[in-house]
């Protein structure tokens, strides 16, 4: 996909998240001065926004230091909004670069069940292989039959060799066995699924510390990245999860899918805000190109609906 054809996607696919924030602040300023009431009632939309407390506050406290004193319109309004919005995402957005020598990089993918995780790696490994990167994936959520059939799937249609054993086998000897096999073989990224489910904590934080002592007998570096899929359908309960990963397994990074599916694509701000967790990808749509890296300016233009 061309830059241009990205650009259009997340117009359209962020159409509902823009409406929202539009909708919600939509009559609360009438071209007057801003008084305290106003500057609640503003603070109040960009909450139910989903941009977060924090950037809500924020918002606020710009637009009480700036126009305070002078009529201010909602597009004025929106104009802050939006340069608070880019500052905030400027500061996290970060595409995940295979950097890591010696080969391969490992890049352990986690996220509840139903996140988009498994298609999410697929969208990572295809959009490596454009950059003419050798990838390999490891299929680490043994417990689901269907997460390891889905990632053989994946890795058929792009032509990447997939790591996996039976379903209840052990994810830590499944992903020595694909280091040892990508380091054998030069691969350069080797992307490893991980069980998703969170009913029992102490459970998944055990294995995943196998996971991690396994890969340190090979590489101490490993793994390099923890990245954390969300999916923005889910609004505010995405930030619980940064919160209860980050306990669990180290988050180095987030990757927010499904914000073509919502009008709470603001979560990705609150994230941002809250966390400041480098964000590598947003994904808005089902193709192979439909995930990532994003130009914080212009997503800030389009989530505040200032963009022309």
């Amino acid at each position: 996909m061309s830059e241009k054809g990205w650009r259009e996607k997340l117009l359209d696919g962020l159409k509902r998240t823009s409406g929202q924030l539009t909708g919600n602040l939509s009559g609360l300023v009438g071209g007057g001065r801003l008084d305290a009431d106003m500057l609640d009632n503003i603070e109040d939309a960009l909450i139910l926004s989903d941009l977060g407390p924090e950037t809500a506050a924020l918002v606020r406290e710009k637009l009480a230091e700036e126009r305070f004193e002078r009529d201010t319109s909602e597009a004025d309004v929106r104009m802050v909004v939006e340069r608070e919005i880019a500052a905030i995402l400027g500061d996290v957005a970060e595409p995940l670069e295979i950097d890591a020598f010696p080969r391969p990089q490992v890049i352990l993918v986690i996220g509840v069940n139903g996140s988009g995780k498994t298609t999410t790696i697929a969208k990572l490994a295809h959009l490596y292989q454009e950059q003419d990167y050798a990838v390999m994936l490891a299929a680490g959520d043994t417990f689901r039959a269907a997460a390891i059939g889905q990632l053989k799937i994946w890795g058929e249609r792009l032509g990447i060799p997939v790591i996996a054993g039976a379903e209840g086998s052990d994810p830590a000897s499944i992903v020595f066995d694909a280091v040892k096999q990508a380091t054998e073989i030069g691969t350069d990224v080797l992307i490893v699924d991980t069980a998703g489910r969170l009913q029992n904590k102490r459970e998944l934080m055990d294995e995943l510390a196998k996971i991690r002592k396994v890969l340190g007998r090979i590489n101490p570096a490993a793994p390099h990245d923890v990245v954390l899929v969300l999916d923005a359908t889910n609004g505010q309960n995405a930030l619980s999860q940064i919160e209860v990963f980050k306990e669990i397994a180290g988050v180095t990074g987030l990757v927010m899918t499904k914000l073509d599916g919502t009008a709470r694509g603001g979560v990705l701000v609150a994230a941002a805000n809250k966390y400041k967790l480098p964000i590598h990808a947003i994904g808005v749509g089902e193709q192979m190109d439909d995930l990532r890296s994003f130009d914080p300016a212009f997503l800030a233009k389009i989530l505040a609906g200032t963009y022309q």
